[in-house]
């Protein structure tokens, strides 16, 4: 004899609550970040004084929402005892970027650190802000940083 079958009944309540205002932890992990570049790099700055090394920063959307993101790589370390240990170096060309991720998107920004002597350096300065695109304020809330991303320029 074949069991009794039972017909599931989904409902949905009438008053769905709207959804909540983000907490300010989460809009400080809307974007994650991540920086793509060599452990170490050589060159001869007998040859030619510039050191240029090609950095990829990646930007990920975590939420389902558009993101507006400003990536500010002006940002200098300023305290005295982390530029004794990674000196300091210059990011080349444009310092600010503007941009708009859809839900989940993954970007790609192509950046070029320059270095003028052998060393370590830190390229995690750059400074992700982002914000809900429907989101009315004035400033796009930081963006958690990650880990120092060091790497050591050596002369061939």
């Amino acid at each position: 004899e074949l069991p009794e079958t039972v017909l599931l009944k989904f409902f949905r309540p009438e008053n769905t609550p709207a959804p909540a205002k983000p907490t300010p932890e989460q809009l400080s992990n809307l974007i994650k970040t991540s920086l793509h570049y060599p452990e170490s790099f050589n060159h001869s700055f007998n040859q030619k004084s510039l050191c240029l090394v090609p950095v990829t920063l990646l930007l990920s959307n975590c939420s389902q929402a558009v993101v507006d993101v400003m990536i500010d790589l002006r940002h200098k370390t300023t305290s005295s005892e982390a530029l004794e240990i990674h000196g300091s170096f210059t990011w080349l060309g444009q310092t600010q970027y503007k941009l708009q991720l859809k839900g989940q998107e993954v970007y790609s920004l192509q950046l070029k650190a320059c270095f003028i002597h052998t060393g370590v350096y830190n390229l995690g300065t750059p400074r992700v802000f982002a914000k809900l695109v429907d989101q009315v304020t004035l400033f796009e809330t930081s963006q958690q940083n990650s880990m120092p991303a060091l790497i050591i320029i050596n002369n061939i």
